[in-house]
């Protein structure tokens, strides 16, 4: 049994580190980091300390001690109960569907810049884009067409990496040749004015950056020595997010004035301009379709996950007849569907919102508020679970029976709800129609997805477990 057990174990710290950077690692965020100036130092700092680390040892402990699929739902529902297991689960999911149309107002002006520029601060366009791509591959998947591991990689390696690797060496080439940068360094500007919120709620965004670790942690049990090598890869994987994207972001922000940047086209906008500069112009036809290769792979890996997930509490007849059907591909195609028409709804943020940098940092705040929720019940069913089943073996525990496990899970949750309340304040120099407007959108997106959940545990039926399932 030992000797069956150890030969599972053979994912070597490295390719641990590289799962966790190709989950957390997007260059769709660098624009929105650039926005922080020399303060994202401090911010990529604390959001590390405070939100990274403890995220990823306590779903490293509660994945290697419930190792039946599920995932959060099992996790919840052992410490919490079905219902709250059920919420876990829908907040992992729905968060996508407002992060779906960020990802992918990204990938539209990237496009733009292949055939018409212009099209890039065209919302109608954005939008067009945005749903013509998620609708047709919601209608792939309908075929039981998923991303293979290898197809994965190649995107995530030609569309993040590579590019991410160009453009840091684009900036370090400029600073080396003494051009004029437009945030130049002071070391005071190393700490963020506290005394402004509105400068502070970009850190919101940055926690979804670093938000995605509970699903690596469901390879902790096949780690070489997971007591040691877990903790490891996870130092690994934040530090080359750390420097890709914190690098990433410094060149964008040296070219491109604060107050100008696009998070929808920022990259693209220093792309241009570092290739023009250099006489590399005919790069950036190339370099837009690696990154809209890296996008698209990013949300087709995402895009059924957690729709089966979701699906998978239907054996305790937590979803509607309706929501359980499966085609002959194995497909849950209504859920898909239901997906898809939030999905599109929410995407009128894009047409509603002055500009487009606004609406991408609406939807990737409310997107990032409901992922939070999630991760404040995942800190709770940690610490319960010390208690209520102290016997189940975790392979990798949190040291000290207790104290450990608190210290861990309450400095998360409360960076959780620091983040969760710091979304609802519109940054610094954003165009929004009316802070009442912009607080109802935020706030009533928020409590309609939350309250979804528990309506429809609250009004769930025995018929709804389906017969092979029934006793």
């Amino acid at each position: 049994m030992i000797s069956s057990t150890n030969s599972k174990r053979v994912i070597p710290v490295f390719v641990l580190a590289m799962l966790n950077v190709s989950i957390m690692a997007s260059l769709r965020n660098l624009p929105l980091v650039s926005e922080l100036g020399w303060s994202m130092i401090f911010f990529f700092l604390a959001v590390a300390i405070l939100f990274l680390v403890p995220c990823a040892l306590v779903s490293a402990e509660l994945a290697t001690g419930w190792t039946k699929s599920g995932g959060i739902y099992v996790w919840v529902r052992e410490a919490l109960g079905d219902r709250w297991g059920f919420f876990s689960i829908w907040m992992q999911w729905v968060h996508n569907v407002t992060w779906y149309p960020a990802i992918l107002s990204f990938v539209a002006a990237t496009l733009a810049y292949i055939f018409n520029p212009e099209l890039a601060d065209n919302k109608f366009f954005i939008q067009a884009v945005v749903l013509v791509v998620f609708w047709g591959m919601t209608l792939i998947n309908y075929f039981g067409v998923e991303t293979s591991t290898l197809v994965s990689t190649i995107g995530v390696i030609a569309g993040t990496i590579i590019p991410g690797i160009f453009i840091i060496g684009l900036g370090v080439t400029w600073v080396g040749m003494g051009k004029p940068i437009e945030i130049p360094f002071h070391a005071d500007k190393l700490i963020p004015d506290f005394g402004q919120l509105g400068n502070l709620v970009f850190l919101a965004g940055l926690f979804l950056s670093f938000a995605g670790l509970e699903v690596s942690a469901g390879y902790a049990g096949e780690v070489k020595n997971p007591q040691k090598n877990f903790p490891r890869a996870i130092i690994i994987a934040a530090i080359i997010t750390f420097l890709l994207v914190m690098l990433g972001a410094l060149s964008i922000g040296i070219v491109i004035p604060k107050a100008k940047i696009s998070l929808v086209a920022g990259l693209m906008e220093a792309m241009k301009l570092y290739l023009a500069s250099y006489h590399l112009s005919w790069l950036l036809p190339l370099l837009a379709t690696l990154l809209v290769i890296g996008a698209v792979a990013e949300v087709n890996s995402w895009i059924m996950g957690p729709v089966k997930a979701l699906h998978t509490t239907s054996i305790h007849g937590n979803l509607p007849p309706f929501f359980q059907n499966l085609n002959k591909h194995g497909m849950p195609t209504h859920l898909l569907l239901f997906q898809a028409i939030i999905v599109t709804i929410s995407s009128f943020v894009i047409v509603y919102m002055p500009t487009l940098s606004t609406a991408y940092w609406v939807l990737s705040a409310l997107s990032a508020q409901m992922y939070l929720v999630m991760y404040v019940f995942m800190f709770i069913a940690a610490i319960r679970l010390r208690y209520s089943h102290p016997h189940v073996p975790r392979i990798y525990r949190i040291p000290h029976p207790h104290k450990g496990i608190w210290l861990v899970s309450s400095i998360g949750i409360l960076a959780s709800l620091f983040a969760i309340f710091i979304g609802f304040i519109p940054p610094t120099g954003f165009q929004i129609q009316s802070l009442f407007s912009y607080e109802l959108l935020l706030a009533g997106g928020l409590l309609v997805m939350i309250a979804i959940p528990l309506g429809i545990y609250q009004l769930r039926k025995p018929s709804w477990v389906p017969k092979k399932h029934q006793e």
